[in-house]
């Protein structure tokens, strides 16, 4: 799929320093056809033809990943301080145009599920992109470098309002900029939040 528009310069990050607390256990060292689910995200990370590759990610973990010249691995020494953190720490690395900001518990994600949405971004700069299943936001979501001041005040925000919800505010403020995509593969978008999440996940391989 041809991407137009080469002056959107997309930083792709990773956020991996969740804590897990529905699963009672680290699920991103969970394994999913013979890989850690941590390691399915890393994977489709580096597939993306973006403009760099960012992981946010907490010092146990990043253990379990193999560095390359291609990455930037920052680590959130405060998990506890929830999702707006993890941005703040990603959004500061950041040098491109827009981000794109994908959650490390969707190990059945592919390429081909994300190359739409890195497609509208590239066609649509103003927008902000993400996928909707039955009505329903869900990761992962591309926001342009203009909302750049409010991604990185969410953190300070969070910990005010003690509401940590992410870039959802930001998008739910702007409506009238947001682009909804329904994806091919709706199934492919499922994260794994509980140990029912990941039985089901394992059950589907037979």
């Amino acid at each position: 799929m041809a991407i137009q528009n080469m002056r959107v310069k997309i930083s792709a990050i990773l956020l991996a320093a969740g804590l897990s607390q529905r699963m009672g256990s680290d699920k991103l060292l969970l394994e999913y056809r013979g890989k850690l689910i941590l390691q399915h995200s890393i994977d489709l990370l580096f597939e993306l033809p973006v403009y760099e590759h960012i992981i946010v990610t907490t010092d146990a973990r990043s253990k379990h990943i193999a560095l390359t010249q291609n990455v930037k691995l920052c680590i959130n020494d405060q998990p506890e301080s929830g999702l707006s953190k993890s941005i703040h720490i990603g959004v500061e690395k950041a040098n491109g145009t827009h981000y794109l900001f994908l959650t490390a518990d969707q190990p059945k994600l592919e390429k081909t599920d994300i190359m739409p949405i890195l497609e509208a971004a590239k066609n649509n700069p103003d927008k902000i992109v993400y996928p909707v299943i039955d009505s329903t936001p869900v990761s992962p979501a591309i926001f342009p470098g203009s909302f750049r001041r409010e991604l990185l005040e969410l953190y300070s925000s969070s910990q005010e309002k003690q509401n940590d919800i992410g870039g959802r505010s930001i998008r739910d403020a702007n409506k009238q900029i947001n682009l909804r995509l329904e994806p091919e593969n709706p199934a492919n978008f499922i994260d794994i939040d509980t140990v029912d999440d990941y039985r089901n996940l394992i059950k589907e391989l037979g």
